[in-house]
This record gives C-alpha cells, structure tokens and sequence, in this order.
C-alpha cells in the first residue's frame, strides 16, 4: 500500500486509463507490465503500463502513462516529455547494445547501434494528474524507468519466465526459453 497520496493516484490512474482490472481474453505469448517510480525520488511521479507480444521478439502493443508533475506549466511539454521518455526508454531495453570485438568497441556508427524505429512504437495514451497548488516538479526523463521495467515486466508474464540481461533480444528470449 503505497502511503503517499500522489504516487497512489498516479499508480490508480494508470490502472484505470489502461484498464489493467480488466484484462481477460489475452492471447498467448501476449501480457501486460506495470511499473511505477518517483524520478530521482524527489520529483515527478510516473507509472507506466505495457502492452507487449513476444514470441522470438518483442512487440509493442500499447503504453498507458500517469503521471504528477505537481503545478504543470506546459500540458503539451509535459505530455512530449514523457513520451519521448517512454520511446527512449522502450529503445534501451529492446535494441540498445554498445557491441566489442576483441576487447575495443566495435559500435562505431549509427548502422552498428540498433535503435526503435517509428514504425515500433504503438499507440502511446498519456494523463497528467493537476495539482496547481503543488510546486512544479522536475519531470525530465520520469517515464524511461518505469517504462523499462513494465517492458520487462510483461514480457516476464508473457513468457512465465524473466529476462535478466538486456536489450531483450531474440536470442536472450530463445536461451531463456530453453534454460532449464
């Protein structure tokens, strides 16, 4: 039970605009992940829900965003702030990876570092909650944790199994499948 009152809205406000209490009927291989911080533990507060389809890779279905950035002073600011931080996010854990070779770097141009593409990223739903009596908070990258971790967390309920290393790769998927 989360004690303070902002992070429990943000937390019960992702749950209702993704209708996390709802789910039924999910196809296998298909799931969705929950995660929630607070940035630098004193500033904005995000929560994260993730819909995903993993067979040998990841898909992005869906991503549902709440976020309290107390007194917001740009709605639109704050709403391409955080969804370009889910996009980020969502790149680093499914194809982000700095390579080596022989003990140097072998990622030297942008053809050697895989990133999201456009045509990766679904359908992104963002609700900031208002609280003009509060001070603005920083917002920064509050939704590239959260967002992480509900790729991870999903993909973890998809497959009955969690990764542990990223980026969440085909072959990490399979060698997990397999393990044990």
């Amino acid at each position: 039970i989360l004690s303070d009152l902002r992070a429990r809205k943000v937390v019960e406000t992702a749950a209702r605009i993704s209708g996390w209490f709802e789910q039924s009927g999910r196809s296998e291989g298909r799931a969705r992940g929950f995660a929630f911080a607070r940035y630098k533990n004193i500033a904005s507060f995000a929560a994260v829900v993730v819909e995903v389809e993993v067979d040998e890779t990841v898909r992005l279905k869906r991503i549902w965003c709440a976020a309290d950035c107390g007194l917001c002073i740009n709605p639109d600011g704050a709403r391409n702030q955080l969804e370009g931080g889910i996009i980020q996010g969502a790149s680093f854990v499914l194809r982000e990876q700095v390579r080596f070779q022989g003990g140097k770097v072998a990622t030297s141009t942008w053809e050697d570092y895989p990133i999201l593409r456009f045509s990766d990223i679904p359908e992104i739903t963002i609700e900031l909650i208002d609280n003009p009596n509060e001070p603005t908070l920083g917002l920064g990258e509050a939704s590239v944790g959260p967002t992480g971790a509900a790729i991870g967390n999903a993909v973890a309920r998809a497959l009955g199994k969690r990764i542990r290393d990223l980026p969440l790769t085909r072959e990490r998927i399979v060698a997990t499948l397999l393990s044990e």
